[in-house]
């Protein structure tokens, strides 16, 4: 009898405790209305004179934004500084200090004009990983950092600077600020003098993931909610001069012109030829033309002009910009013009996501009825950078029309909540020292 008695006691002792542990077989998700919140309230940095957005890095709308976002890592609880390379890193501590860092983010400069999802989402997501897993009290066994690389816009130049790929040369590049790289990076807290310094080696991070809009309309247009990224593309910018003699449009022959806007014109059709010439889903653009001259009775003497070549193969890259040289000095000869090519040193080199991160991607997504489809970036990103540093991970969401570096940029609530949860489990399932089991517990 006195044992049934202690048994019985025992049973009850065990199911109160069971009672007070709350179950569920939902997984921890992020706060879609604090994402969406936050993006609106960012929204207002950087609107110039003309009501139009302007928060193109080192710009004052830039640096007041960048203020307001260490504000609130640091609110979250991260340990925040500025690089000597001008990003933002937050550093939460793991459980385990000798395991390398997860990390993640994204930027918040943007284009001219541009739009408040492309980068913002990505930065915001990774505040938001940072703040469930505060709120659900998960400590994890990896250390994580949420990096805000700076200028991704002006070609990756803060992911670049972290794998010591930012040359001297490039400091000397105009950003969209007006301000060179050099002066842009003293402006926003870094140091140009000491980018050696920040420079980390291959194996550093554990994994680097991103989120980004997908910035065209595959998604949208066949109804499914996220994509995973299998490889980032390369992309090679050069700029290219065209020269030629400016004269008399009223007086000068046709058969005896130097017009250097008929030649860089014979050019931009020679760069569509040579890529349309290649088998594969290469592009190139010339999206800048320049005539100094800029009257209505001036033969162009010197035309200036873009050229960006981007693919999966940085072999192809090359081969593509050998024609279009080759090309260039026929043109040349029968225009009598001279046309030159600058390469900007801003080079990205075609990387490929991890093949375990696409994984486990997918895992999230099929735990969390997430539909997905699988993709290639034809747009760079400041992953492909990190790359180089250990194996990354790219989530695209669905952005409306296609529409990105536009103000119309827009991403609904739940399509931003649907790629920030796949992030947040991502993180947690490459994390080695949380099970299934904890993630699902409250």
């Amino acid at each position: 009898m006195k044992s049934l008695i202690l048994l019985i006691s025992f049973l009850l002792f065990i199911s109160s405790v069971f009672a007070q542990v709350s179950f569920s077989t939902d997984p921890i998700r992020v706060n879609e209305k604090r994402i969406e919140q936050r993006i609106k309230e960012f929204a207002k940095f950087g609107i110039n004179e003309q009501g139009q957005p302007y928060r193109v890095a080192y710009s004052q709308g830039d640096i007041e934004g960048r203020d307001y976002f260490m504000d609130l890592m640091k609110k979250a609880g991260l340990e925040v500084h500025i690089d000597y390379a001008g990003n933002i890193i937050g550093r939460r501590a793991g459980k385990d200090p000798s395991k390398k860092p997860i990390a993640f983010g994204s930027h918040i400069d943007m284009v001219p004009n541009g739009g408040n999802y492309d980068g913002t989402l990505g930065s915001f997501t990774a505040l938001e990983i940072i703040e469930v897993l505060n709120e659900n009290k998960i400590i994890t066994e990896h250390p994580l950092e949420v990096i805000i690389f700076q200028n991704e816009e002006g070609g990756l130049v803060g992911s670049r600077a972290l794998t010591g790929n930012l040359k001297k040369e490039a400091l000397l590049q105009k950003s969209a600020s007006g301000l060179t790289l050099e002066e842009g990076i003293r402006a926003i807290g870094g140091d140009p003098e000491k980018l050696d310094e920040v420079v980390r080696k291959k194996g550093d991070l554990a994994a680097f993931l991103e989120i980004h809009i997908e910035q065209s309309k595959v998604l949208e247009s066949h109804g499914i909610d996220v994509a995973i990224v299998e490889g980032i593309v390369g992309i090679d910018n050069w700029d290219v001069t065209v020269i030629g003699m400016s004269n008399h449009a009223g007086s000068t022959p046709m058969n005896d012109r130097q017009d250097a806007l008929i030649a860089a014109s014979k050019l931009v059709l020679t760069v569509n030829e040579v890529v349309n010439s290649y088998e594969g889903a290469q592009v190139g653009n010339v999206g800048k033309i320049f005539v100094p001259s800029g009257a209505p009775n001036i033969i162009p003497g010197r035309v200036e002009m873009s050229l960006e070549l981007r693919d999966l193969s940085k072999e192809k890259i090359r081969n593509m910009f050998l024609d279009i040289e080759k090309r260039a000095e026929q043109i040349a000869a029968e225009t009598n013009t001279e046309i030159l090519f600058e390469n900007l040193n801003l080079a990205s080199t075609p990387t490929m996501a991890s093949k375990e991160i696409q994984d486990k991607m997918i895992q999230a997504a099929e735990s969390l009825g997430i539909s997905y489809i699988k993709m290639q970036s034809g747009a760079g990103h400041d992953v492909q950078e990190m790359g180089k540093l250990g194996p990354i991970g790219l989530v695209f969401i669905p952005s409306k029309d296609g529409i990105s570096h536009n103000p119309k940029e827009y991403s609904t609530p739940k399509e931003m909540a649907n790629g920030a949860d796949i992030m947040l489990r991502t993180v947690l399932l490459l994390d080695k020292g949380l099970s299934e089991k904890i993630i699902e517990i409250h």
